[in-house]
């Protein structure tokens, strides 16, 4: 019977707790939702002050303060302030001292009177133009550089064909001649400055007919090749023909 009615007892305790629990619960969200609700239906209890910083939009920063201004010279701006259109104006003013220009005099010409531009007072009649360096400068002849002229040229074959003045026939060699012999000797020559042959040597052809070649041509005459004005000694080649048809 005693465990009984400690048994109801305990019972009775639980029941009584979770409603307790729960009322307590409640209550406390009622409460936190009163807190929440009262700033947001009562705005003004609120401080503007700190709404206003947090809605309000900072300034923009000053701007920077303007270049400073270019200062005009005085002297610059009276020139200008006394000009008009162009032109010159009447001072508003007058100046309390005047500053007086001083035009230098004008040297007098020379005896003769034939003075130079540019010349000195007091030089000699019929100066140079630039003084006494300018005249010397001007009246010393220019040296042209003349060429040096070579000792010999080389010319071609049919250029010194145009400068031969006296021609030797060969003799065709009786022995060429019998055996049928014919062809072309090439020489090499050097034409001296009056005209003569000198270092005479062989270059091709065949050897029945180069002394006759070599014989005929040593008494050729050229006509003397000029170089600056003046003669030179010429390099070439002399061609000899040998035809049985035409000896």
């Amino acid at each position: 019977m005693f465990e009984d009615s400690l048994l109801e007892s305990g019972g009775r305790a639980r029941k009584g707790n979770i409603w307790t629990t729960l009322l307590s619960f409640v209550l406390q969200v009622l409460l936190v939702g009163v807190l929440v609700l009262i700033p947001l239906i009562y705005t003004e209890a609120l401080p503007k002050q700190q709404l206003m910083t947090f809605l309000v939009a900072p300034p923009p920063p000053p701007p920077p303060p303007p270049p400073p201004a270019a200062v005009v010279p005085h002297e610059i701006v009276k020139r200008v302030s006394e000009l008009d259109n162009g032109a010159l104006r009447a001072p508003t003013a007058i100046p309390k001292k005047i500053a007086m220009i001083k035009e230098e005099d004008t040297p007098p010409p020379s005896s003769g009177g034939f003075g130079v531009v540019g010349g000195v007072a007091g030089g000699m009649p019929g100066g140079s133009l630039g003084g006494v360096i300018g005249g010397i400068v001007s009246s010393t002849p220019v040296a042209v550089p003349k060429m040096a002229t070579p000792k010999s040229v080389r010319v071609s074959l049919g250029v010194a064909a145009g400068l031969l003045v006296h021609q030797v026939k060969p003799t065709y060699p009786p022995l060429a001649r019998q055996a049928r012999i014919q062809g072309t000797v090439m020489l090499a020559a050097v034409i001296s400055k009056d005209g003569s042959i000198t270092n005479l040597h062989v270059i091709s052809g065949h050897p029945m007919l180069t002394g006759a070649a070599l014989d005929a041509v040593k008494q050729w005459k050229y006509r003397p090749y000029m170089l600056n004005n003046e003669p030179v000694e010429v390099e070439t080649q002399v061609q000899v023909n040998f035809s049985l048809s035409g000896g």
